[in-house]
């Protein structure tokens, strides 16, 4: 591995991995992936990419409007407009380098619904869009020879250099060194580990947000956690697979134990209302019927049907013992995505000069307080391209230049981590800050979380992934409840 690089890329999910393949044959990229290159929340991602392809039958005002309305009207006005507009031109590009969206018979992409939006502008792969695309630039970042890829890679410092920085990096056998960028790019992904139930990866530990915002860069609305509504209530395992929004969107209707449809009490688009609602709809539900036993019901769509447009779900449903064409798939909310994160611009650079954040560990203000279905693939898309051109545009600009002197590696070993701590940060957000939050709750969380972050940054702990995990999730958890206390601006 090199000592030195243009630009490092930290996270391999679609952010990452599509702002790897915009730079030049002549910049040198190291492209870090915590663990295996497909593990990402992108893979994960089941329902599409929601873009404006059909300006005959809809509109950029139209996804502008409904991005808005999602969010509540507190989304960044400029940073939607990019994305409406800019989406487009990405799709066109991701499924030229050859993500195969299902098409009709004409030839022409396949659009589906979902909550949310006014028109059919959502393109897939049956239900399993994210893998798609991720294995597509996959296949495109192995043939770059500018591209250098570190697989099961842990990036565990990252400190400022003269006209760079950093990073500290440690192999699968625990062999670290220290590598220097004039550039990063922190696609880490979401916070999803801090809670006990989420659908994200086992990966998504807040790790990226955590070293920014030890480098000083603002970190903004991290309480804007989204609760997906319908995610599988299967049995307690933290990592719940999702049933995409695409399901309701093509006909599924969500009932309550006693069998009864009940989201149209709550608001009058009903299952079709975006998924803060959908989520509340349920939690209220809950707690006025008394039990948590919520179902999605598509069991009167033809059974062909179901199975060819959502293989995946219906696969999955099938090994926990539900055939989705003749049995209701017991539901409920819990942890999707988060909103907030590292502040960026529109050129998606942070607050600290030289880094950038793209995808969900970023805060472009796109989403407002609830992300609209399907605009996170887009989002990734749209701007870490940004970033990506903003970097080779100042690479130019500046010539060569010297990163500096590489600083000495921090001490490495020490004791093992506590055991216990991981379990104890996450009962204390899921109890006080879930789909209702409970501000009764953050007080003594927040003093236990500081306590525990204060145990982790001043105890001689080895450094390992468990430690550095461990860290970022006390660290995000913190930093949640101090926004929602006031002790820290949103």
């Amino acid at each position: 591995m090199n000592k030195e690089y243009d630009v490092i890329v930290v996270g391999t999910g679609t952010a990452g991995l599509y702002a790897a393949l915009q730079f030049e044959s002549a910049v040198r990229v190291l492209l870090i992936s915590k663990r295996e290159l497909p593990l990402s929340n992108s893979s994960l991602a089941q329902g599409g990419v929601a873009a404006v392809l059909d300006l005959e039958h809809d509109d950029y005002t139209l996804h502008f409007e409904d991005t808005m309305v999602a969010g509540g009207r507190r989304n960044d006005p400029k940073a939607v407009e990019v994305l409406v507009k800019e989406g487009p031109d990405n799709v066109r590009a991701i499924n030229a380098m050859g993500v195969d969206f299902d098409k009709e018979q004409d030839g022409s992409l396949q659009k589906t619904l979902e909550a949310g939006h006014s028109r059919r502008r959502i393109v897939h792969h049956k239900d399993s869009t994210g893998k798609a695309i991720v294995d597509a630039l996959i296949e495109q970042v192995r043939e770059r020879d500018n591209i250098q890829i570190a697989e099961n890679t842990l990036l565990f410092s990252l400190e400022r250099a003269e006209n760079g920085f950093f990073a500290g990096i440690m192999d699968a056998n625990g062999e670290a060194q220290m590598v220097g960028c004039r550039f990063c790019i922190l696609a880490t992904g979401g916070i999803g580990r801090v809670y006990q139930y989420t659908t994200n990866s086992a990966i998504s530990t807040g790790d990226g947000i955590t070293l920014a915002h030890k480098l000083g860069a603002r970190i903004r609305h991290l309480s804007w956690v989204q609760f997906h509504p319908t995610a599988f209530a299967a049995e307690p395992d933290r990592e719940r697979f999702l049933i995409s929004e695409a399901v309701r969107g093509e006909g599924a209707v969500l009932l309550n134990g006693d069998g009864q449809r009940f989201a149209h009490h709550y608001d009058s688009r009903g299952e079709l209302a975006p998924r803060d609602v959908v989520s509340r709809a349920i939690v209220q539900e809950s707690i006025k019927k008394g039990n948590e036993h919520f179902y999605l019901d598509i069991t009167h769509k033809d059974p062909e049907f179901v199975k060819n447009r959502f293989p995946m779900i219906y696969q999955r449903c099938l090994e926990e013992g539900v055939d989705i064409t003749v049995d209701r798939i017991p539901v409920f909310p819990c942890q999707h995505y988060l909103m907030g994160g590292i502040q960026v611009d529109l050129r998606s650079a942070t607050t600290v000069d030289r880094l950038y954040a793209a995808g969900e560990c970023s805060h472009t203000g796109v989403h407002g307080a609830n992300r609209l279905a399907s605009n996170s693939l887009l989002e990734a898309l749209v701007f870490s391209r940004r970033a990506a051109r903003d970097i080779q545009r100042r690479l130019k600009e500046e010539g060569e230049r010297s990163i500096g002197r590489a600083p000495a590696l921090p001490r490495l070993t020490g004791a093992a981590l506590p055991h216990g701590l991981r379990t104890e940060i996450r009962a204390i957000i899921q109890d006080a800050h879930f789909v209702i939050p409970k501000p009764e709750k953050v007080p003594e969380g927040l003093r236990r979380l500081e306590e525990i972050r204060s145990q982790l940054e001043t105890g001689e702990y080895a450094v390992c992934s468990d430690y550095v995990e461990a860290h970022s999730l006390a660290t995000v958890a913190a930093l949640i409840l101090e926004e929602v206390s006031g002790k820290r601006e949103g």
